[in-house]
């Protein structure tokens, strides 16, 4: 994958300090005021203050309700600050350019490898981080990539600042990923090629019913003391059963919901659904069962041509109404990677279509951050959990807000990113063309 050359890069005349070089740990005590605190959470607080020490939200509060002692105070008066939003679908740091194999790595040969790891292969000077951090993405959960694969593998949640992968992982695994196959027949299909096309979709079925068969049936035998020969492949299983792994199934269409829905009752496994194109119409449904929905791409038509074109959009707000865990995602896949900086306006857009404003910014903040079992470190501006904020000169929904200044556990990060070296580079040559005039 890409690594820097240079560690600075000299753009009309000034010095731009490069982007991929970790911000050091938070030193000292310091006490942010001045400015509304949307604690997501909690109430929104107007002149508000926050304390952080070592990485830590140590208090939140209304102007003069903390005494900062010796930390350094920042005044940032006329300013927001907001959780670090979350992308919750993404290959962030498994790819950097689509075009070039060498440096894509989203999953594994054959059909079947619940034993991938993502965590292991993110690269962490990726250019993609600091492009997404510019917009407010500071958390992601990267997974491998299900296209081509039933299991595709373990999924992590990480930090988009750190020198190594141990460093920007906050949690792994979080989660087992699989895909289903299309099980609507197409029908512009001849009829022959039909017949194959049923033939090749029941096999895949009956492949996937089968691999957690034998994953069941491994942790069962291991339960006995019946196991000669440990195999890693169902090892990486039993916390699915176990209940301590839910599984995240990536699923559009609404005979894929249902059949996800069947296979997680059949197995006894907790289910989250990502994608979720046709979750409205089985709402209530997955409300009753407490499965969250991860809403992959507003952006995009509707999955049938006489639907609405407003479907998509409103896909958030209908789950939402009742009563189910919503978060908003791009839609994973290595062609948007370079592209997940567009987050707060997918949500943007649900907003558009009758979200309230505050749940959309929850929807990628607190929920994702509940939905993947990592709210006590992020999500929200809370006491004791990680200092990981943004500070925007507006609503950060709204296109004309640009995210100031951002920190990743109390550490102040570089916002220059490749986008923002060529916007320098080039405003400078506008700048010596005007004046050779």
């Amino acid at each position: 994958m890409n690594k820097p050359l240079l560690t600075l890069l000299v753009v009309a005349g000034s010095v731009v300090a490069n982007p991929n070089v970790p911000a050091p740990p938070q030193e000292a005590p310091v006490l942010y005021t001045g400015a509304t605190i949307h604690t997501v959470s909690g109430q929104t607080i107007v002149n508000g203050q926050m304390l952080v020490s070592a990485g830590r939200i140590e208090a939140v509060g209304a102007a003069g309700e903390i005494a900062g002692g010796e930390a350094l105070a920042i005044d940032l008066e006329g300013l927001h600050v907001y959780p670090g939003f979350i992308s919750a679908d993404t290959v962030l740091g498994l790819v950097e350019i689509e075009a070039v194999r060498s440096t894509v790595d989203v999953q594994e040969p054959g059909p079947i490898n619940p034993n991938t790891r993502a965590e292991i292969a993110i690269n962490p000077d990726s250019e993609n981080f600091p492009v997404a951090r510019a917009n407010g993405i500071l958390v992601a959960l990267t997974a491998p990539l299900t296209g081509g694969s039933l299991i595709a593998g373990r999924s992590a949640a990480i930090q988009l600042d750190g020198w190594t992968t141990e460093d920007m992982t906050i949690e792994a695994p979080i989660g087992m990923h699989i895909a289903l196959p299309g099980l609507r027949v197409p029908d512009q299909m001849p009829e022959p090629l039909q017949r194959q096309w049923i033939e090749r979709r029941d096999e895949q079925l009956e492949l996937l019913t089968t691999s957690f068969e034998d994953a069941r049936a491994y942790r069962q035998a291991k339960a006995a003391g019946d196991i000669d020969a440990v195999d890693r492949r169902w090892e990486a299983m039993i916390p699915v059963f176990d209940r301590e792994l839910p599984v995240f199934a990536h699923v559009d269409d609404l005979m894929q919901i249902r059949y996800a829905l069947r296979l997680a009752d059949e197995f006894e496994f907790d289910l989250v659904i990502v994608g979720g194109a046709d979750a409205w119409r089985v709402a209530d449904l997955l409300a009753a069962k407490a499965v969250p929905v991860i809403v992959s791409g507003l952006h995009r038509p509707p999955l049938r041509r006489w639907e609405p074109y407003s479907t998509p959009s409103e896909n958030p707000v209908r789950l939402h109404e009742a009563g189910v865990k919503v978060a908003i995602a791009n839609m994973g896949g290595t062609f948007i990677a370079p592209m997940e900086r567009n987050l707060p306006y997918e949500a943007a857009e649900a907003v558009a279509w009758g979200l309230d404003p505050e749940e959309a910014v929850k929807m990628i903040t607190l929920y994702p951050a509940e939905i993947l079992g990592i709210d006590d470190r992020v999500g929200s501006l809370e006491t004791g959990k990680d200092a990981t904020f943004i500070v925007t000169n507006g609503n950060p929904l709204d296109i004309r807000t640009n995210v100031v200044r951002a920190f990743v556990q109390g550490r102040e990060i570089d916002l220059s990113s490749r986008h923002t070296v060529l916007n320098d580079k080039y405003s400078e040559r506008l700048r010596q063309l005007t004046q050779s005039r």
